[in-house]
């Protein structure tokens, strides 16, 4: 399967390099090992294809909506990478599980709080499905902000490459005290969990989440 998968991402390595100018160098920046929630925005289909072959880590995992399994080549790609399918607008137990899963075992899972692709590249509002994985798993969690691709498919259509720019941000962990979460509470985490990708994007993309650096983290507290 290892053999396969390096074949597989040498490959998309190749075929996305001549379309877009990635930030290989930053991605690289990302750990091998973890327990770590990688928290990423989600602006189109090209986060998956052009993350997971740079980084060509059996370690990590990550979710997708189920209905990307309709299309043959995404369902060949996300089972060979450890993606699993999560059901939208439901608490999917079975996701959960997997999620808590991996991170027991030391990996890696990338996940968008947003839940769907932006399409223009602004942030939207973040899901709080993310506090309560990261609550009761109490992994690290790693901004991630992608930028600069939302226009991939005019650039290419008139043979322009394009800008797939990525920012590491700093590792941070949920603040739990051993206390549950309200569903306002849950909302206000995931918000200041937002606001670290945020923090790592120009102005322009900032959408839902405009003035990161005014905010006063309540849930979440930096890994020294």
């Amino acid at each position: 399967m290892r053999i396969k998968a390096g074949l597989v991402n040498w490959f998309l390595r190749g075929v996305f390099s001549i379309p877009c100018k990635i930030d290989k160098d930053e991605l690289r920046k990302i750990p091998r090992e973890g327990p770590l929630i990688l928290v990423g925005n989600h602006i189109n289909f090209l986060e998956a294809p052009v993350v997971f072959p740079i980084l060509d880590n059996p370690n990590l995992r990550g979710i997708a909506k189920i209905e990307s399994w309709d299309n043959p080549l995404f369902n060949f790609l996300f089972n060979m990478w450890g993606i699993f399918p999560i059901e939208r607008g439901t608490i999917d137990r079975e996701a959960f599980r997997k999620s808590f899963e991996v991170l027991e075992k030391g990996q890696i899972l990338a996940v968008s709080p947003e839940g769907t692709r932006s399409k223009d590249g602004l942030l939207l509002q973040g899901k709080p499905g993310i506090v309560a994985l990261a609550a009761r798993s109490k992994a690290p969690m790693l901004p991630v902000a992608f930028y600069g691709y939302e226009d991939f498919w005019d650039n290419l259509k008139h043979l322009r490459r394009t800008q797939f720019r990525v920012k590491v941000g700093k590792p941070f962990v949920l603040i739990t005290d051993g206390a549950s979460f309200s569903k306002e509470a849950r909302q206000a985490a995931t918000d200041e969990i937002m606001y670290k990708i945020a923090a790592l994007m120009p102005e322009k993309y900032h959408g839902y989440y405009q003035n990161p650096e005014k905010v006063e983290y309540k849930h979440l507290t930096d890994i020294i």
